[in-house]
C-alpha cells in the first residue's frame, strides 16, 4: 500500500463527506493504493454515523472510535498502529488542510529520502490569538529542539511508515513529533510550504488552555525524549551536586569553628542553607533512583477504551525504539 491518511476528529460530522471525496479525488488521479483511517475522539454529532456511511461506499475507509474523548495524540497513536502504508500523511479533519499536497509530500518521502514532512503554513487563516502564541512556541522549540522548521504542530505531515512505529505519542504530545521522530532516529526531517484554508464548518477546539499547557508541555518533551529511560542522569545529577554543595558548607562552618571561629554553627544562616542543601539533593536523589525503578518496570501506557472498529484490527503489535 503506498499511502494511509490518518485523520483524528471531535465533532467534524459536516466535513467528513467533502474531505473524503477531495481525497479519493487526489489519490485516484495519482494511482495510489491507499488507506483512509478516521479516529473518532468521542465525537457528540453524527461523526461515527458519517463514517460508518462512508466505509460502506469504499472499502479504502476504517475507523476507531473512542468511547470518550482522550485527545489528539491518543487518536493519532491508535492510527499509527493500524498503519499499512509506505507512507503515512496525517491531516486534520476541518478541511483547513488540503489533500492536494499529499502528491508532493509523498514524492519527498519515497524521492528525496525524508524520514519526516511537515506542513508550514505560511499563509494562515487563524485569528492573532491563536497564530502570535504559536509563533512564539515555534521559536522556542527550534531553539530548544535543534530541528529547524517553522511550524511543529502543523497537522499536515507526511511520514515514512516505519517511523510512526517508532514512537509512542501519549499526552500533549502530538504537538511535538517532529522532535519524537528525531530522537527515535529519523535523520532527515524537512518542511514543505502548505495551503491553508479557512475553517468551512464547526468550530476551532482551540482553547486558553494551550496558553499555560503549551509551555508546559514543551518541558515535558524535552525532559522525556532526554531523559526518560534514564532519569537518575538528571535528577541525580542535580542531587550530587547540590548534596555536595550542603555538605561542603557544613564542613567548612565545622572547620571554621574548631579552628578560628568561636560563634555557634546554629548561629550562622549559613548552616541552615547548608542544611537546606543537603536535604533537597538527597531528595533529588532518590527521585532519580525511583525513577529509574519505574522506568525499568514500566508498561505501554497506550490503553484507550474503543468502542467500535471499522476494518481496522483490534490489537496492533508495536515495537519502540529507546530514545
Amino acid at each position: 500500500m503506498d499511502i494511509s491518511v490518518t485523520i483524528p476528529l471531535l465533532n467534524e460530522a459536516e466535513s467528513l463527506p467533502e474531505l473524503t471525496r477531495w481525497i479519493h479525488k487526489v489519490m485516484n488521479d495519482h494511482n495510489f493504493t491507499y488507506e483512509i483511517i478516521f479516529v473518532d475522539d468521542g465525537s457528540t454529532d453524527n461523526s461515527w454515523k458519517v463514517i460508518q456511511s462512508l466505509a460502506e461506499e469504499s472499502d479504502t475507509i476504517k475507523g476507531i472510535r473512542f468511547q470518550r474523548n482522550y485527545g489528539k495524540s491518543a487518536a493519532l497513536q491508535k492510527a499509527f498502529e493500524a498503519v499499512k502504508g509506505d507512507v503515512v500523511i496525517t491531516m486534520d479533519a476541518d478541511l483547513q488542510d488540503s489533500p492536494d499536497e499529499i502528491p508532493e509530500l509523498y514524492r519527498m518521502i519515497t524521492e528525496d529520502g525524508y524520514d519526516l514532512v511537515s506542513g508550514w503554513k505560511k499563509k494562515r487563516y487563524d485569528p492573532l490569538s491563536k497564530t502570535i502564541p504559536t509563533k512564539l512556541y515555534n521559536a522556542a522549540l527550534r531553539a530548544m529542539s535543534g530541528i529547524k522548521l517553522h511550524d511543529f504542530n502543523c497537522g499536515l505531515k507526511a511520514y515514512r511508515g516505519d517511523v510512526v512505529k517508532s514512537f509512542e505519542v501519549y499526552g500533549e504530545m502530538h504537538r511535538y513529533l517532529p522532535v519524537l521522530a528525531k530522537w527515535s532516529g529519523s535523520k532527515k526531517i524537512g518542511e514543505k510550504v502548505v495551503s491553508h484554508q479557512a475553517r468551512k464548518y464547526g468550530t476551532s477546539k482551540f482553547g486558553l488552555s494551550r496558553f499555560i499547557n503549551g509551555p508546559l508541555d514543551m518541558l515535558s518533551i524535552l525532559l522525556v525524549g532526554k531523559f526518560s529511560k534514564r532519569p537518575m542522569h538528571f535528577f541525580g545529577a542535580i542531587g550530587t551536586f547540590t548534596f555536595i554543595v550542603g555538605f561542603g558548607i557544613l564542613a567548612y562552618l565545622s572547620i571554621s569553628k574548631i579552628w578560628w571561629d568561636e560563634t555557634g554553627i546554629s548561629d550562622r544562616p549559613l548552616f541552615y542553607f547548608g542544611i537546606l542543601a543537603l536535604i533537597i539533593g538527597s531528595q533529588f536523589f532518590l527521585t532519580g533512583f525511583i525513577g529509574e525503578l519505574v522506568a525499568r518496570n514500566s508498561t505501554t501506557r497506550n490503553h484507550y477504551q474503543i468502542s467500535e472498529l471499522l476494518g481496522v484490527p483490534a490489537s496492533t503489535p508495536k515495537t519502540y525504539v529507546q530514545a
